[in-house]
């Protein structure tokens, strides 16, 4: 078998095990929970605010600016996966490539930290 199918056979096989568990947490979920719904349970739920007030109040950008830094830095960690598969076959300006990556990821997890944004009060 040459690399590229055992590499292929090997994220087929991690992609077959993720949908199995997510089928079989969401339906161990679905046989486990109790159904009770309520007036409270049933309103409209739109980001953390109450849906009941005026449209025109002012609101704190905190919580999208923390959901955007979420996506931003849970996105860039799907590029280690490519990086570790491969790494015993990379030359050296690919591995000092990845490790500018981190060093930027870092700063800009640093730069976040500094600034207060991710601080939630």
């Amino acid at each position: 078998m040459t690399f590229f199918h055992h590499e292929i056979s090997n994220i087929s096989l991690y992609f077959f095990c993720s949908f199995v568990l997510a089928i079989l947490i969401l339906f161990i979920s679905f046989r486990v929970s109790v159904y009770n719904p309520d007036l409270e349970k049933l309103s409209a739920y739109e980001c953390g605010f109450d849906p009941y007030e005026d449209a025109r109040n002012n609101f704190d950008v905190r919580f999208y600016l923390i959901a955007l830094l979420f996506l931003l830095f849970d996105l860039e960690t799907i590029f280690f996966l490519p990086w570790s598969v491969s790494l015993s076959f990379l030359s050296l300006s690919g591995f000092s490539a990845m490790f500018d990556f981190v060093f930027e990821l870092l700063v800009g997890l640093v730069y976040a930290w500094i600034v207060g944004a991710l601080e939630w009060e």
